[in-house]
């Protein structure tokens, strides 16, 4: 009996029941059997020797295919990682071992402490395992059988985890050439180690077992792992360089912000960091302005009721603040949430009133205040916080207006991103899931109206098949920043299910209701993260118009202190951002701290630049300065501070 094997290319081939991932690699060629290290069988992803049990779309995954990158870590994590350290540390429990961006890590309670200068010991057990080059060879087993395994490895949290499963069978058991290891994992492993490229260890953390404070502090050991030494290297000097632009380092440097534990996860703005906050915000304001965004303000503590009527309260009511109140001559307390997002909120303003087919498309705007309730190991500066602001807007429209609407928005993104910095982005299309609302007839008109508007504008993009929401497709933008690295910022994401739930309705040309399609869009995400990534990607050197101190007139003997206020004075009218560096310090010091701070003008001022009415321009990087006249002076720094 033979099977139908269905080829990414639509191409077909035979094979005997009973054949492998395997042997349909060997069948297609000998190359493709060497590099092959795992099989996707009707979208699922499985181990090459699995058997394929009736006629299957099959593609084979290589090593050097992002997939089979990730399957590598997977296997260094879970299967060499872990043995070393089962090894080296006998008395130590395993819990789970996760591929993570660019790399892995795993979570292990021990009896003694691991630091940074272990890892370099722990490494070196790695190769040992690695250099057997020991076949991977899964043991499919019962509940029963799997608990019975990891009792005898007195292995606790391999126990819970089976334990807390809502599987009865097909527990995956992976072990090496000589059954000394093994390991609980979802797969897919390598056919053997001999594919492992070339990995470094990074870092030692704590980390709560679940996440949850509650439970037992675990030792965290990440790593990453590439095909070979030159990516490898690659990356180590992208990371090394990622640490220098660290915005949680540059804003300690730069004096831009701080968090403390009496807000974890929030914000505390200092005066120069509020600074870009505020000139961003003005920015973004002008550009919705100009493209007739009507701005809004809502309420940042609403009832349990309308989170529970737009479908939030379920979805959401682990990740919102709650807040208990007993309102006077009520019969029971009133149950509110600070808001986690603002669109039930901008329906509500929506609703005020009858809409006509006529009134569309309206465009909401807020710069909405918004919490949620973040786990303390997710937390990271400002790149993910508890309390955060989005640029955050909605639109109504009609079905028909979701095309022009999409190029629209896309233009301001793109106007918007380039202005940043950011002259190029991704844009990634996410269609319908198999489980989602609405007939196929409008997610057929909305896919094809976002796509339709990309390709006007002449934009490259990626489908992402079946990532959308159940209630709409969706547009992410992806930007790139000065050292490779991607950060997804901007989205655009039709619903056709909130305006049903809150009974958002527009009379039609017909005379009869309808429910408008809402646009969820953003361009920076948040104001907090994004200001992170442009702190990043410009380690601090900010562009002029958005830097926190644009200018800094430093005096160097106390006779021209009255000039240098008179020269400060001048620029704050011209709108600069400019201070006076008064301190009875030698001008280099000055020169010195002020650059440290990345100030993109230091303006030195003398008893010659007095007499003269002149100015010494000194601009960050540069070592050399420019005597100019003051008023041309202040006329050319004026011309500066336009985006």
């Amino acid at each position: 009996m033979y099977m139908k094997i269905t080829l990414p290319d639509k191409s077909t081939r035979d094979l005997p029941d009973g054949a492998t991932g395997y042997d349909l690699a060997k069948d297609i060629g000998p190359g493709l059997a060497k590099s092959a290290v795992a099989v996707i069988v009707d979208g699922e992803k499985k181990d090459l020797h699995d058997v394929i049990e009736q006629d299957s779309t099959v593609s084979i995954i290589t090593i050097d295919s992002e997939d089979g990158i990730e399957i590598m870590r997977h296997t260094l994590t879970a299967q060499v990682l872990a043995s070393a350290l089962k090894k080296l540390y006998p008395k130590s429990c395993l819990a789970i071992g996760p591929t993570i961006t660019d790399g892995f890590y795993y979570d292990i309670e021990t009896d003694q402490p691991i630091s940074i200068d272990d890892l370099q010991k722990i490494e070196g057990e790695m190769n040992k395992i690695i250099s057997s080059k020991s076949s991977i060879t899964k043991k499919i087993v019962s509940k029963k059988d799997a608990l019975k395994v990891f009792e005898s490895l007195k292995e606790p949290y391999k126990q819970s985890i089976i334990n807390e499963s809502d599987q009865k069978d097909n527990f995956q058991l992976y072990y090496q050439d000589d059954d000394s290891f093994v390991d609980l994992c979802r797969g897919p492993h390598l056919p053997n180690l001999s594919f492992i490229g070339s990995f470094k260890l990074t870092k030692v953390s704590g980390a709560y077992w679940k996440g949850d404070s509650k439970n037992a502090m675990l030792t965290r050991i990440y790593g990453t792992a590439w095909n070979n030494d030159k990516d490898l290297e690659k990356y180590l000097t992208t990371i090394e360089e990622a640490l220098k632009r660290d915005h949680r380092k540059l804003g300690k440097e730069m004096d831009l912000f701080h968090f403390q534990d009496e807000a974890p996860g929030m914000v505390f703005w200092h005066p120069y960091g509020w600074n870009i906050y505020k000139t961003l915000q003005n920015y973004i304001r002008n550009k919705l302005d100009k493209n007739d965004y009507l701005e809004i303000n809502t309420p940042q503590v609403v009832d349990r009721k309308l989170w529970e009527a737009s479908g939030h309260w379920d979805k959401y009511r682990e990740n919102m603040f709650i807040t208990e109140i007993d309102e006077e001559h009520a019969n029971e307390k009133r149950v509110n949430a600070l808001k986690p997002m603002n669109c039930p909120c901008h329906v509500q303003v929506y609703n005020q009133g009858i809409r006509s087919y006529k009134d569309l498309p309206i465009r909401y705007a807020e710069f909405g205040s918004c919490h949620r309730y973040e786990a303390s190991g997710t937390m990271h500066g400002l790149m993910r916080v508890r309390g955060f602001t989005q640029d955050d807007g909605h639109i109504f429209c009609t079905q028909d207006q979701i095309e022009s609407e999409t190029a629209l928005f896309i233009s301001l993104l793109s106007e918007i991103y380039s202005d940043l910095g950011f002259k190029e982005f991704d844009i990634k299309l996410s269609t319908r899931p198999e489980i989602r609302i609405g007939s196929d007839e409008v997610w057929d008109k909305s896919e094809a109206a976002l796509e339709n508007a990309i390709k006007n504008l002449n934009y490259p993009y990626k489908i992402d098949e079946g990532d959308g929401a159940f209630y709409g497709p969706k547009l992410d933008f992806v930007l790139t920043d000065a050292i490779g690295r991607e950060w997804q910022c901007g989205t655009f994401q039709a619903d056709f299910n909130l305006p049903d739930r809150l009974d958002a309705e527009y009379v039609g040309e017909d005379g009869n209701k309808h429910h408008p399609v809402m646009i969820h869009r953003a361009i920076l995400g948040s104001f907090e993260r994004f200001i992170g990534i442009l702190i990043e990607n410009y380690s601090g050197k900010l562009p002029f118009w958005l830097a926190p101190q644009q200018v800094v007139v430093a005096s160097i003997v106390s006779e021209v202190n009255d000039y240098a206020n008179e020269v400060q004075e001048l620029l704050k009218e011209q709108g600069i951002r400019a201070e006076t560096d008064l301190r009875n310090e030698k001008i280099s010091y000055k020169v010195r701290e002020h650059s440290s701070k990345k100030v993109p003008i230091i303006l030195a001022i003398g008893k010659n630049e007095k007499a003269d009415k002149t100015v010494s321009i000194r601009r960050m990087g540069s070592n050399d300065s420019k005597v100019m006249d003051l008023s041309k002076a202040i006329k050319e720094i004026s011309k500066e501070n336009t985006v």
